[in-house]
Protein backbone atom coordinates (compact mmCIF):
# COMPACT_ATOMS: atom_id res chain seq x y z
CA UNK A 1 0.00 0.00 0.00
CA UNK A 2 1.48 3.33 -1.05
CA UNK A 3 1.23 6.47 1.01
CA UNK A 4 2.36 10.05 0.50
CA UNK A 5 4.97 11.47 2.85
CA UNK A 6 6.64 14.84 2.97
CA UNK A 7 10.24 14.76 1.81
CA UNK A 8 12.50 15.78 4.69
CA UNK A 9 15.05 17.36 2.38
CA UNK A 10 12.98 19.31 -0.13
CA UNK A 11 9.41 19.49 1.05
CA UNK A 12 8.30 17.56 -2.05
CA UNK A 13 6.00 14.57 -1.83
CA UNK A 14 7.19 11.04 -2.47
CA UNK A 15 5.19 7.84 -2.68
CA UNK A 16 6.65 5.09 -0.53
CA UNK A 17 5.15 2.07 1.17
CA UNK A 18 4.20 2.95 4.74
CA UNK A 19 5.95 -0.13 6.06
CA UNK A 20 9.23 0.88 4.42
CA UNK A 21 8.95 4.51 5.50
CA UNK A 22 8.39 3.72 9.14
CA UNK A 23 11.31 1.31 9.39
CA UNK A 24 13.53 4.01 7.90
CA UNK A 25 12.18 6.37 10.54
CA UNK A 26 13.03 3.82 13.23
CA UNK A 27 16.62 3.51 11.96
CA UNK A 28 17.05 7.29 11.86
CA UNK A 29 15.59 7.61 15.35
CA UNK A 30 18.06 5.03 16.65
CA UNK A 31 20.95 6.95 15.08
CA UNK A 32 19.81 10.15 16.76
CA UNK A 33 19.56 8.36 20.11
CA UNK A 34 23.03 6.83 19.71
CA UNK A 35 24.44 10.27 18.91
CA UNK A 36 23.27 11.64 22.28
CA UNK A 37 24.02 8.62 24.49
CA UNK A 38 27.67 9.31 25.30
CA UNK A 39 27.18 12.43 27.49
CA UNK A 40 25.42 10.23 30.06
CA UNK A 41 27.00 6.82 29.63
CA UNK A 42 30.63 7.86 29.04
CA UNK A 43 30.69 10.60 31.68
CA UNK A 44 32.63 8.37 34.08
CA UNK A 45 35.63 8.42 31.73
CA UNK A 46 35.92 12.20 32.03
CA UNK A 47 35.63 12.56 35.81
CA UNK A 48 39.30 12.10 36.72
CA UNK A 49 40.83 14.23 33.92
CA UNK A 50 38.27 17.01 34.40
CA UNK A 51 38.72 17.01 38.18
CA UNK A 52 42.49 17.26 37.70
CA UNK A 53 42.19 20.01 35.09
CA UNK A 54 39.83 22.16 37.16
CA UNK A 55 41.38 21.28 40.53
CA UNK A 56 38.07 20.35 42.17
CA UNK A 57 36.93 17.36 44.26
CA UNK A 58 34.85 14.60 42.68
CA UNK A 59 31.75 15.51 44.68
CA UNK A 60 31.77 19.02 43.19
CA UNK A 61 32.39 17.70 39.70
CA UNK A 62 29.48 15.24 39.90
CA UNK A 63 27.01 18.14 40.09
CA UNK A 64 27.59 18.35 36.32
CA UNK A 65 26.09 14.90 35.84
CA UNK A 66 23.15 15.69 38.10
CA UNK A 67 22.41 18.82 36.06
CA UNK A 68 22.53 16.77 32.86
CA UNK A 69 19.91 14.32 34.14
CA UNK A 70 17.68 16.95 35.75
CA UNK A 71 17.63 19.18 32.64
CA UNK A 72 17.06 16.14 30.42
CA UNK A 73 13.99 15.00 32.34
CA UNK A 74 12.37 17.95 34.11
CA UNK A 75 12.21 20.16 31.01
CA UNK A 76 10.83 17.37 28.82
CA UNK A 77 7.18 18.59 28.86
CA UNK A 78 8.30 21.99 27.53
CA UNK A 79 10.54 20.30 24.95
CA UNK A 80 7.73 18.00 23.88
CA UNK A 81 5.40 20.96 23.36
CA UNK A 82 8.01 22.69 21.18
CA UNK A 83 8.42 19.54 19.07
CA UNK A 84 4.68 19.26 18.50
CA UNK A 85 4.51 22.93 17.52
CA UNK A 86 7.56 23.23 15.25
CA UNK A 87 7.94 19.64 14.05
CA UNK A 88 10.34 16.80 14.90
CA UNK A 89 12.96 17.45 12.24
CA UNK A 90 13.86 20.98 13.35
CA UNK A 91 13.74 20.38 17.09
CA UNK A 92 15.49 17.00 17.10
CA UNK A 93 18.18 18.47 14.84
CA UNK A 94 18.60 21.31 17.33
CA UNK A 95 18.82 18.80 20.17
CA UNK A 96 21.55 16.74 18.53
CA UNK A 97 23.55 19.88 17.79
CA UNK A 98 23.17 21.13 21.37
CA UNK A 99 24.25 17.76 22.73
CA UNK A 100 27.42 17.71 20.62
CA UNK A 101 28.04 21.41 21.20
CA UNK A 102 28.01 20.82 24.96
CA UNK A 103 31.18 18.75 24.57
CA UNK A 104 32.82 21.32 22.30
CA UNK A 105 32.09 24.05 24.87
CA UNK A 106 33.19 21.83 27.76
CA UNK A 107 36.57 21.40 26.08
CA UNK A 108 37.19 25.15 26.47
CA UNK A 109 36.12 25.64 30.10
CA UNK A 110 38.48 26.68 32.88
CA UNK A 111 35.99 26.86 35.74
CA UNK A 112 33.51 24.45 37.26
CA UNK A 113 30.67 26.92 36.72
CA UNK A 114 31.24 26.94 32.98
CA UNK A 115 31.41 23.14 33.01
CA UNK A 116 28.02 23.05 34.72
CA UNK A 117 26.62 25.40 32.08
CA UNK A 118 28.12 23.64 29.04
CA UNK A 119 28.15 19.92 29.78
CA UNK A 120 25.27 19.98 32.29
CA UNK A 121 22.74 22.58 31.12
CA UNK A 122 23.34 22.68 27.35
CA UNK A 123 23.89 18.92 27.21
CA UNK A 124 20.84 18.16 29.33
CA UNK A 125 18.53 20.35 27.25
CA UNK A 126 19.87 18.86 24.01
CA UNK A 127 19.59 15.21 25.02
CA UNK A 128 16.12 15.80 26.48
CA UNK A 129 14.79 17.25 23.23
CA UNK A 130 16.08 14.30 21.23
CA UNK A 131 14.97 11.60 23.66
CA UNK A 132 11.41 12.84 24.07
CA UNK A 133 11.12 13.73 20.41
CA UNK A 134 12.28 10.38 19.05
CA UNK A 135 10.08 8.40 21.45
CA UNK A 136 7.14 10.62 20.47
CA UNK A 137 7.78 9.82 16.82
CA UNK A 138 7.98 6.07 17.31
CA UNK A 139 4.71 5.73 19.23
CA UNK A 140 3.00 7.40 16.26
CA UNK A 141 4.72 5.46 13.49
CA UNK A 142 4.15 2.02 15.04
CA UNK A 143 0.59 1.71 16.37
CA UNK A 144 0.79 -2.07 16.05
CA UNK A 145 4.37 -2.53 17.34
CA UNK A 146 4.61 0.39 19.69
CA UNK A 147 6.46 -1.49 22.43
CA UNK A 148 9.05 -2.89 20.03
CA UNK A 149 9.68 0.43 18.28
CA UNK A 150 10.05 2.45 21.47
CA UNK A 151 12.22 -0.31 22.90
CA UNK A 152 14.50 -0.20 19.86
CA UNK A 153 15.17 3.54 20.07
CA UNK A 154 15.51 3.35 23.86
CA UNK A 155 18.05 0.57 23.33
CA UNK A 156 19.88 2.85 20.91
CA UNK A 157 20.23 5.34 23.75
CA UNK A 158 21.12 2.72 26.35
CA UNK A 159 23.60 0.82 24.20
CA UNK A 160 24.85 3.55 21.87
CA UNK A 161 27.83 4.32 24.07
CA UNK A 162 29.14 0.76 23.62
CA UNK A 163 30.49 1.85 20.22
CA UNK A 164 32.18 4.95 21.64
CA UNK A 165 33.52 3.87 25.04
CA UNK A 166 36.80 2.36 23.86
CA UNK A 167 37.54 5.02 21.17
CA UNK A 168 36.93 7.78 23.74
CA UNK A 169 39.07 6.03 26.36
CA UNK A 170 41.86 5.65 23.79
CA UNK A 171 41.58 9.30 22.70
CA UNK A 172 41.76 10.46 26.32
CA UNK A 173 45.00 8.55 26.80
CA UNK A 174 46.55 9.79 23.54
CA UNK A 175 45.18 13.33 23.07
CA UNK A 176 43.91 14.47 26.46
CA UNK A 177 40.51 15.59 27.66
CA UNK A 178 40.18 18.83 25.67
CA UNK A 179 40.89 17.36 22.22
CA UNK A 180 38.72 14.33 22.97
CA UNK A 181 35.74 16.45 23.98
CA UNK A 182 35.72 18.79 21.00
CA UNK A 183 36.50 16.14 18.39
CA UNK A 184 33.86 13.69 19.54
CA UNK A 185 31.41 16.52 20.21
CA UNK A 186 31.64 17.64 16.59
CA UNK A 187 31.32 14.03 15.40
CA UNK A 188 28.18 13.39 17.46
CA UNK A 189 26.60 16.68 16.37
CA UNK A 190 27.30 15.90 12.71
CA UNK A 191 25.90 12.35 12.85
CA UNK A 192 22.82 13.39 14.80
CA UNK A 193 22.09 16.38 12.59
CA UNK A 194 22.34 14.34 9.37
CA UNK A 195 20.11 11.57 10.76
CA UNK A 196 17.53 14.07 12.01
CA UNK A 197 17.06 15.54 8.53
CA UNK A 198 15.29 12.38 7.43
CA UNK A 199 12.74 12.46 10.24
CA UNK A 200 9.16 13.26 9.39
CA UNK A 201 5.77 13.14 11.04
CA UNK A 202 3.31 10.35 10.20
CA UNK A 203 0.41 12.81 10.19
CA UNK A 204 -1.83 12.11 7.23
CA UNK A 205 -0.12 8.84 6.39
CA UNK A 206 -2.24 5.74 6.02
CA UNK A 207 -1.07 3.46 8.77
CA UNK A 208 -4.52 2.05 9.44
CA UNK A 209 -3.72 -1.25 7.76
CA UNK A 210 -1.75 -2.20 10.85
CA UNK A 211 -3.68 -3.95 13.60
CA UNK A 212 -3.65 -2.31 17.04
CA UNK A 213 -1.81 -3.88 19.94
CA UNK A 214 -3.68 -6.82 21.45
CA UNK A 215 -4.46 -5.24 24.77
CA UNK A 216 -6.18 -2.26 23.15
CA UNK A 217 -8.09 -4.19 20.49
CA UNK A 218 -11.34 -2.44 19.72
CA UNK A 219 -11.95 1.29 19.31
CA UNK A 220 -8.78 3.36 19.09
CA UNK A 221 -8.16 5.60 22.11
CA UNK A 222 -9.20 9.19 21.66
CA UNK A 223 -6.48 11.84 21.63
CA UNK A 224 -6.41 13.44 25.06
CA UNK A 225 -4.81 16.90 25.40
CA UNK A 226 -2.03 17.12 27.96
CA UNK A 227 -3.91 19.43 30.31
CA UNK A 228 -6.83 17.01 30.40
CA UNK A 229 -4.55 14.00 30.81
CA UNK A 230 -2.93 15.56 33.87
CA UNK A 231 -6.35 15.64 35.55
CA UNK A 232 -6.86 11.88 35.25
CA UNK A 233 -5.93 9.52 38.14
CA UNK A 234 -4.79 7.00 35.51
CA UNK A 235 -1.90 9.20 34.39
CA UNK A 236 -0.73 9.71 37.96
CA UNK A 237 -0.91 5.97 38.56
CA UNK A 238 1.45 5.47 35.60
CA UNK A 239 3.63 8.32 36.86
CA UNK A 240 3.85 6.81 40.35
CA UNK A 241 4.63 3.34 39.01
CA UNK A 242 7.42 4.58 36.74
CA UNK A 243 8.86 6.63 39.62
CA UNK A 244 8.83 3.54 41.85
CA UNK A 245 10.58 1.39 39.26
CA UNK A 246 13.13 4.07 38.42
CA UNK A 247 13.93 4.60 42.10
CA UNK A 248 14.16 0.89 42.94
CA UNK A 249 16.47 0.07 40.04
CA UNK A 250 18.79 3.01 40.64
CA UNK A 251 18.96 2.35 44.39
CA UNK A 252 20.86 -0.82 43.60
CA UNK A 253 22.40 -0.39 40.14
CA UNK A 254 24.00 2.97 40.97
CA UNK A 255 25.74 1.45 44.01
CA UNK A 256 27.16 -1.69 42.37
CA UNK A 257 30.83 -0.82 42.77
CA UNK A 258 30.37 -0.02 46.46
CA UNK A 259 28.38 -3.05 47.55
CA UNK A 260 30.43 -5.40 45.35
CA UNK A 261 33.45 -4.33 47.39
CA UNK A 262 31.53 -4.77 50.66
CA UNK A 263 30.34 -8.23 49.59
CA UNK A 264 33.94 -9.22 48.80
CA UNK A 265 33.44 -10.00 45.11
CA UNK A 266 34.86 -6.86 43.49
CA UNK A 267 38.38 -8.24 43.15
CA UNK A 268 37.40 -11.86 42.41
CA UNK A 269 37.92 -13.17 38.87
CA UNK A 270 35.24 -14.95 36.84
CA UNK A 271 36.33 -16.68 33.63
CA UNK A 272 39.66 -14.90 33.94
CA UNK A 273 38.09 -11.44 34.26
CA UNK A 274 37.46 -9.26 37.29
CA UNK A 275 33.89 -9.78 38.50
CA UNK A 276 32.82 -6.13 38.68
CA UNK A 277 33.88 -4.99 35.17
CA UNK A 278 32.46 -8.22 33.73
CA UNK A 279 29.15 -7.62 35.49
CA UNK A 280 29.02 -4.00 34.27
CA UNK A 281 29.65 -5.13 30.68
CA UNK A 282 26.88 -7.72 30.83
CA UNK A 283 24.58 -5.20 32.49
CA UNK A 284 25.01 -2.68 29.70
CA UNK A 285 24.07 -5.35 27.18
CA UNK A 286 21.00 -6.65 29.04
CA UNK A 287 19.89 -3.09 29.85
CA UNK A 288 19.73 -2.44 26.11
CA UNK A 289 18.33 -5.84 25.12
CA UNK A 290 15.41 -5.72 27.55
CA UNK A 291 13.89 -2.59 26.00
CA UNK A 292 12.95 -4.01 22.58
CA UNK A 293 12.55 -7.54 23.99
CA UNK A 294 9.86 -6.74 26.55
CA UNK A 295 8.41 -4.10 24.25
CA UNK A 296 7.89 -6.82 21.63
CA UNK A 297 6.44 -9.17 24.24
CA UNK A 298 4.03 -6.48 25.44
CA UNK A 299 2.76 -5.92 21.88
CA UNK A 300 1.57 -9.52 21.93
CA UNK A 301 0.95 -10.38 25.57
CA UNK A 302 -0.39 -7.06 26.84
CA UNK A 303 1.32 -4.14 28.57
CA UNK A 304 0.19 -4.84 32.13
CA UNK A 305 0.86 -8.57 31.94
CA UNK A 306 4.39 -7.86 30.73
CA UNK A 307 4.91 -5.21 33.41
CA UNK A 308 3.88 -7.62 36.14
CA UNK A 309 6.30 -10.29 34.93
CA UNK A 310 9.24 -7.97 34.27
CA UNK A 311 8.97 -5.99 37.51
CA UNK A 312 8.58 -9.16 39.57
CA UNK A 313 11.59 -10.61 37.74
CA UNK A 314 13.73 -7.72 38.93
CA UNK A 315 12.48 -8.10 42.50
CA UNK A 316 13.19 -11.84 42.58
CA UNK A 317 16.61 -11.35 40.96
CA UNK A 318 17.51 -8.73 43.57
CA UNK A 319 16.47 -11.08 46.39
CA UNK A 320 18.60 -13.90 44.97
CA UNK A 321 21.44 -11.44 44.40
CA UNK A 322 21.38 -10.55 48.07
CA UNK A 323 21.09 -14.14 49.28
CA UNK A 324 24.05 -15.28 47.15
CA UNK A 325 26.07 -12.08 47.57
CA UNK A 326 29.38 -13.83 48.27
CA UNK A 327 29.27 -15.98 45.12
CA UNK A 328 31.11 -14.07 42.38
CA UNK A 329 29.69 -16.11 39.49
CA UNK A 330 26.09 -15.59 40.64
CA UNK A 331 26.87 -11.93 41.35
CA UNK A 332 27.79 -11.45 37.69
CA UNK A 333 24.88 -13.48 36.27
CA UNK A 334 22.19 -12.06 38.53
CA UNK A 335 23.32 -8.50 37.90
CA UNK A 336 22.44 -9.06 34.26
CA UNK A 337 19.00 -10.39 35.23
CA UNK A 338 18.40 -7.35 37.45
CA UNK A 339 19.10 -5.01 34.53
CA UNK A 340 16.96 -7.21 32.27
CA UNK A 341 14.04 -6.61 34.63
CA UNK A 342 14.65 -2.87 34.95
CA UNK A 343 15.54 -1.28 31.61
CA UNK A 344 12.21 -2.22 30.00
CA UNK A 345 10.48 0.64 31.81
CA UNK A 346 11.67 2.87 28.96
CA UNK A 347 9.59 0.92 26.43
CA UNK A 348 6.61 -0.26 28.47
CA UNK A 349 5.56 3.03 30.06
CA UNK A 350 5.62 5.29 26.97
CA UNK A 351 3.80 2.60 24.97
CA UNK A 352 1.13 2.20 27.64
CA UNK A 353 0.72 5.97 27.91
CA UNK A 354 0.11 6.36 24.17
CA UNK A 355 -2.18 3.31 24.06
CA UNK A 356 -4.27 5.08 26.69
CA UNK A 357 -4.22 8.77 25.76
CA UNK A 358 -3.76 8.64 21.97
CA UNK A 359 -1.06 9.74 19.56
CA UNK A 360 -1.82 13.39 18.70
CA UNK A 361 -0.33 14.78 21.93
CA UNK A 362 1.98 11.82 22.52
CA UNK A 363 5.26 13.75 22.63
CA UNK A 364 4.15 16.32 25.19
CA UNK A 365 2.27 13.69 27.19
CA UNK A 366 5.36 11.52 27.41
CA UNK A 367 7.40 14.56 28.38
CA UNK A 368 5.33 14.78 31.55
CA UNK A 369 5.66 11.07 32.29
CA UNK A 370 9.43 11.21 31.68
CA UNK A 371 9.81 13.52 34.69
CA UNK A 372 9.34 10.38 36.81
CA UNK A 373 12.73 9.14 35.59
CA UNK A 374 14.30 12.35 36.83
CA UNK A 375 12.68 11.91 40.24
CA UNK A 376 13.95 8.33 40.37
CA UNK A 377 17.45 9.51 39.46
CA UNK A 378 17.38 12.04 42.29
CA UNK A 379 15.94 9.63 44.85
CA UNK A 380 17.58 6.34 43.90
CA UNK A 381 21.30 6.89 44.35
CA UNK A 382 21.25 9.37 47.26
CA UNK A 383 18.49 7.47 49.11
CA UNK A 384 20.41 4.20 48.94
CA UNK A 385 23.65 5.85 50.02
CA UNK A 386 21.92 7.58 52.92
CA UNK A 387 20.24 4.37 54.11
CA UNK A 388 23.53 2.48 53.98
CA UNK A 389 25.34 5.28 55.77
CA UNK A 390 22.75 5.51 58.56
CA UNK A 391 22.04 1.79 59.01
CA UNK A 392 25.46 0.37 58.13
CA UNK A 393 24.03 -2.41 55.98
CA UNK A 394 22.91 -3.06 52.42
CA UNK A 395 20.02 -5.25 53.61
CA UNK A 396 17.54 -2.34 54.07
CA UNK A 397 18.53 -0.88 50.70
CA UNK A 398 17.79 -4.13 48.90
CA UNK A 399 14.66 -4.61 50.99
CA UNK A 400 13.19 -1.28 49.92
CA UNK A 401 14.11 -1.85 46.26
CA UNK A 402 12.57 -5.34 46.25
CA UNK A 403 9.40 -4.05 47.94
CA UNK A 404 9.05 -1.30 45.31
CA UNK A 405 9.48 -3.84 42.49
CA UNK A 406 6.90 -6.29 43.81
CA UNK A 407 4.46 -3.51 44.69
CA UNK A 408 4.68 -2.07 41.18
CA UNK A 409 4.21 -5.52 39.63
CA UNK A 410 1.03 -5.98 41.67
CA UNK A 411 -0.21 -2.49 40.80
CA UNK A 412 0.23 -3.27 37.09
CA UNK A 413 -1.97 -6.34 37.11
CA UNK A 414 -4.42 -5.53 39.92
CA UNK A 415 -4.96 -1.79 39.53
CA UNK A 416 -3.61 -0.47 36.20
CA UNK A 417 -5.12 -3.19 34.01
CA UNK A 418 -8.74 -2.83 35.19
CA UNK A 419 -8.39 0.96 35.38
CA UNK A 420 -7.28 1.18 31.75
CA UNK A 421 -10.04 -1.19 30.67
CA UNK A 422 -12.62 1.04 32.31
CA UNK A 423 -11.08 4.22 30.91
CA UNK A 424 -10.95 2.91 27.34
CA UNK A 425 -14.50 1.62 27.69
Amino acid sequence: MNTVAESAATGATVALPAARVRWIQLALGMLCMMAISSPQYVWTLFTKPLAAKLGIPLSELQVTFSLLIVLQTFFSPFQGALIERFGPRRLIALGTVLSGLSWVLAAQVHSVGMLYLSYGVVGGLGTGIVYVGVVGQMVRWFPDRRGLAVGMVAAGYGMGAIATTFPIASALAEKGVEATLWQFGLLFAFIGFIASQGLRSPRGMALSEHAPAREIAGPAPRDVPTRQMLRTPLFWLLFGMMTMMSTSGLMVTSQMATFAKDFGVAGVTVLGMAALPLALTIDRFTNGLTRPLFGWVSDRWGRENTMCFAFALEGVAMALWLLTRENAVLFVLLSGVVFLGWGEIFSLFPSTLTDTFGTHYATTNYGWLYISQGIGSILGGPLAALMHERLGSWMPVFGVAIALDISTALLAIAVLKPARRRYLG
